[in-house]
């Protein structure tokens, strides 16, 4: 069966709705214990909830009715109401419910590292709300003490789908997202911000200081607070026209391939480059502070770099897409690789970093094929059954490299603690990294 509870109450059959109580009390009675389905809930909570508080002296027997009509009905569909422990309890691991398939969603959109791969579970989530939870089965007062953690999540979602939108460029799709839910949350500010900012790229300029103002005047009249820093901020830049507002927020130092934004070369060795992924450029909280955030930026960047052609970066893609815990494993992999070649670069003398990235580097070579080219050259060249590993072996092969020549011992660390970018000095006189802006800063303040 296919059970829905975001929104007015469903229960469904093979596509055909299933009557499952004539009472309104049944039903919620039966949504109650899907909400918890696998866990016992107790005959004084389900009274609590039934009643409100105002429960008539044959509440535990009425209760007791209703299940047994509800098993009456559902045994034929194979939904089964076991009595445990002083309640009630619905195995409903063979049935669908869209209170939990949102609950997973949510959950695999966290931890995906894929930002692509994060949206779509979003959609998916949003798209199973229908209206507000048990719309046609419960009072507000009721939907208050059940869907608190519900409306929570939903509401996050929303504000994290929208802010990737704005940062993709579709700001006419986070319009048509946030619409109707525009009046419903007034007082979520990061909601309210990212609609502002969709407003202000649409050229709606009044619109988003309209949208300013009745949130102000909700916050004031309803809180006795004002709108927060990022909100207040918002406002005056579209008052004062900051162009900036136009366009997305772009990582600092970036060059656009694809999708996907990488830095700047900078150092002119891969494995290098590799590591500038990793320095600092202020901090976590900076834009520029880590540009391996996806899988799929892993992937672009080997191929950006010619490590991999364009063929097997295609596949990489679409493989990370049908199978995203593999791709989030192989880039934290590939995360942890990057910060022991940035301490074995940095540092010489530190055998641990060096040995752990030897392992990996063994492991590309295991994975390595010689092949004739175009060219009538043989190349050693990775195999695609490295799989979603290619990327990562495809650096460990140029460390190794850069490790075995004796160019490693002119690999320099910028010494501005916002930056820490490596590159070669070959003239043994540079101090700063080729952007030389970090540089510059530092002589200023000296």
């Amino acid at each position: 069966m296919e059970f829905r509870l975001l929104g007015a109450f469903e229960a469904c059959h093979e596509g055909r709705s299933v009557l499952v109580g004539t009472r309104r009390q049944e039903r919620c009675l039966l949504a109650l214990l899907l909400l918890d389905a696998g866990r016992v809930v107790t005959t004084e909570r389900l009274i609590d909830l039934m009643w409100q508080g105002s429960s008539p002296a044959s509440a535990r027997g009425t209760v007791h009715t209703y299940i047994g009509r509800l098993r009456a009905r559902l045994a034929p569909y194979g939904l089964r109401m076991r009595t445990r422990h002083g309640g009630y309890t619905v195995d409903a691991d063979a049935h669908a419910v869209d209170v939990r398939e949102f609950l997973d969603l949510v959950g695999r959109s966290g931890g995906a590292a894929d930002p692509a791969e994060r949206m779509r579970c979003q959609d998916r989530a949003l798209a199973l709300w229908r209206g507000p939870l048990l719309a046609d089965v419960i009072d507000d007062r009721l939907r208050g003490r059940l869907a608190g953690r519900l409306d929570e999540l939903r509401v996050s979602a929303l504000e994290q789908r929208a802010e990737a939108r704005l940062a993709m460029g579709l700001h006419d799709r986070v319009l048509a997202d946030l619409a109707p839910v525009a009046d419903e949350f007034p007082a979520r500010e990061r909601l309210v911000a990212a609609r502002m900012t969709a407003l202000c790229r649409a050229g709606r300029r009044a619109e988003a200081l309209e949208a300013y103002r009745h949130t102000r005047k909700v916050l004031v009249s309803e809180m006795g607070i004002e709108p927060g820093a990022t909100l207040t901020t918002l406002h005056e830049r579209i008052l004062r026209g900051d162009p900036r507002l136009d366009r997305p927020s772009a990582p600092v130092y970036a060059v656009r391939v694809g999708e996907e934004w990488l830095p700047w070369n900078t150092s002119g060795h891969p494995a290098l480059e590799f590591c500038n992924t990793y320095a600092g450029w202020g901090g976590p909280e900076h834009p520029g502070a880590d540009w391996l955030r996806g899988y799929a930026t892993l992937a672009v960047w080997t191929g950006h770099l010619d490590l991999a052609d364009e063929r097997l970066v295609v596949g990489l893609r679409r493989r990370a897409r049908e199978r995203p815990d593999e791709a989030a494993a192989a880039l934290a992999r590939a995360r942890e690789f990057r910060a022991d070649l940035y301490a074995c670069l940095t540092d010489p003398q530190d055998v641990r970093a060096f040995n752990a990235v030897a392992e990996t580097a063994r492991e590309a070579a295991g994975a390595a094929v010689f092949r004739r080219g175009e060219d009538g050259l043989g190349r050693w060249r990775l195999s695609p059954a490295a799989g979603l590993a290619l990327p990562l072996y495809a650096v460990a092969r140029s460390a190794a490299e850069l490790l075995a020549d004796p160019r490693r011992f002119l690999v320099r660390r910028c010494p501005d603690e916002a930056c820490g970018w490596l590159f070669l000095d070959t003239s043994g006189r540079r101090r700063w990294c080729s952007l030389a802006i970090c540089g510059n800063r530092c002589r200023v303040a000296e």
